[in-house]
């Protein structure tokens, strides 16, 4: 063995890459094999070269206002064919079942009148607009897109940490995390066969296509981002570009008689579909927060007039809610007529008496999580905590209950990670993406691995200092053959505009002609920042990455 791994001890949590007697598990032999002939020094060679590359191509994360690189570690989480089989089928599963619910809740809502979950629990959530309620997308998807993170438990038990269903961030990193390990580890990549994760953008912008009114023949399709300052603006770049459409801010489009048109060097040009990286509270500021910058003014009645299609659906953060989360196994069964294929963390209800009494008094010992918190923020691990902390969580907690739920500590599993020229277990926990076309729900294979990178830190999330793994889902035998960069190397689509004859509007810049930040004022600017800064934090889109 290796010297990085001469001294490499897991814990008390399930670790991917070796039993409880030491071995190594069968999926992980080929890169142990290839771990196993490298020097510490060689490693980190890698590892030095795979920072510098990320930095020089400008993968970066927003934390605090400050633009990172953003971590990667060499050592990916391998997954085997079997297991992947059974978390792309509980991924979908539940992302079916969600969009039922979401259906369901912004017209007859036989959920309630069932009697399954309680009427007023989505009422009082935050993400609940009345503003869309009786609106009918296109082609009835309102989760074009979902990302579902999952953990593993101690005893080696997969369970879903929580659903991300509005506009979920992360998979530019598995795209380009891929892209790096292929040429950082080749001899790993040759010795068994992985499953390429390159044909995401492919497969989203059909999605997206499919969701465009029937009559559209050709639709148009832009990305709409808050912009150069949000924590995620490298991903909506990477999206655009690889999908071949247009990337907007909220100033390039405009609507006019129940439609929207994107300004351009040839005049205005009617969108069909926006895939927009912009939270609920922002995208309209007639309906919404009337200070907004980073919105379209009567976006919302285009959408209600079937004028555009919004990916995804404005509304759709109630099925975020973590409240809303206790339900989803229900909400299984109720819809699909299924038994969930992944449970739930084992979570406590805090607006139920019971459960509050308990959790009160156990609070030293549990985890206690915001309804509406993401990006780990408002998280409160009880047995890292001060007395002071847990006496304002008491208090919080008292004064809100539906604002809180609990759930165990969980040693999430642990993955070898390089720390300084040595392998340590590091806790990770995996967001796979889901893609809806209404045809098929499409899980990519792998996901984003994130990873805790101080010792024994279970918040694994960017947004509180993490990094990321590649993840390698394992072929089955007889499935393609081992990728190669080529393969994996996502192809630009080329953009297929369909100009509409309306008039060229004779004030503003063109699309690409006009500097997104130098034509506005200093203070219109600095507003615009702050909220495509809170943009990213506020909504939990784009922040639980």
């Amino acid at each position: 063995m290796a010297d990085v791994l001469a001294n490499y001890r897991p814990g008390a949590a399930f670790d991917e890459m070796m039993d409880v007697d030491g071995e190594v598990r069968p999926s992980y032999r080929a890169l142990h094999a290839t771990l196993d002939r490298s020097s510490p020094a060689e490693l980190k060679t890698i590892a030095e070269s795979l920072a510098n590359n990320y930095v020089q191509a400008g993968v970066t994360f927003d934390i605090g206002g400050v633009e990172r690189p953003f971590p990667l570690d060499l050592v990916p989480r391998v997954i085997a064919a079997p297991e992947w089989e059974t978390i792309e089928a509980g991924v979908a599963q539940r992302v079916r079942a969600l969009e039922a619910f979401l259906a369901d809740v912004y017209s007859d809502a036989r959920v309630i009148a069932d009697g399954v979950i309680p009427g007023q629990l989505i009422t009082s959530s935050n993400h609940f607009h009345r503003a869309v309620w009786g609106v009918q997308p296109g082609n009835g998807v309102r989760i074009h897109v979902a990302g579902v993170d999952l953990i593993r438990t101690p005893e080696g038990d997969v369970r879903v940490l929580e659903d991300n269903v509005r506009v979920p961030s992360g998979v530019s990193y598995v795209m380009t995390n891929r892209s790096a390990m292929i040429t950082a580890l080749p001899d790993a990549f040759a010795a068994q066969r992985i499953r390429p994760v390159a044909s995401y953008p492919q497969r989203l912008l059909a999605a997206l296509r499919l969701a465009a009114t029937p009559t559209v023949d050709n639709p148009t399709v832009v990305v709409l981002t808050p912009g150069v300052y949000n924590s995620a603006y490298f991903e909506h770049t990477l999206l655009a570009r690889t999908m071949g459409v247009e990337l907007v801010e909220g100033r390039d489009l405009e609507c006019r008689r129940g439609k929207v048109f994107m300004r351009t060097t040839g005049g205005l040009q009617r969108v069909d579909v926006i895939y927009r990286r912009i939270d609920d509270e922002y995208i309209d500021p007639v309906h919404f927060r009337s200070d907004s910058m980073l919105g379209v003014p009567g976006l919302v009645n285009a959408v209600r007039t079937g004028g555009v299609v919004l990916a995804n659906a404005i509304g759709n953060g109630v099925a975020d809610d973590k409240l809303i989360y206790t339900y989803v196994p229900d909400l299984i069964r109720y819809y699909l007529g299924e038994q969930p294929v992944i449970a739930n963390v084992d979570t406590w209800r805090l607006e139920e008496d019971d459960a509050r009494e308990e959790v009160l008094d156990r609070l030293d010992e549990l985890v206690v999580k915001p309804v509406d918190g993401s990006g780990g923020k408002g998280i409160v691990i009880g047995p890292r905590a001060t007395k002071e902390e847990l006496d304002a969580l008491r208090a919080r907690v008292t004064a809100d209950p539906r604002g809180w739920i609990a759930q165990p500590v969980v040693q999430l599993s642990t993955v070898p990670t390089l720390i300084d020229d040595q392998l340590a277990p590091r806790h990770v926990d995996l967001r796979p993406f889901a893609v809806n076309s209404g045809d098929e729900v499409w899980v990519l294979p792998g996901g984003l691995t994130r990873v805790a990178l101080p010792e024994g830190e279970l918040v694994v999330n960017s947004s509180q200092g993490g990094g990321s793994k590649d993840t390698w889902v394992l072929s089955p035998p007889a499935h393609r053959p081992s990728v190669t960069l080529a393969e994996e190397e996502p192809a630009p689509v080329p953009a297929e505009p369909q100009a509409e004859e309306v008039p060229v509007r004779p004030t503003g810049a063109p699309l690409a002609a006009r500097p997104a930040v130098l034509m506005t004022p200093k203070v219109i600017q600095r507003h615009q920042e702050e909220q495509q800064q809170q943009s990213g934090r506020a909504g939990g889109g784009d922040a639980p990455c």
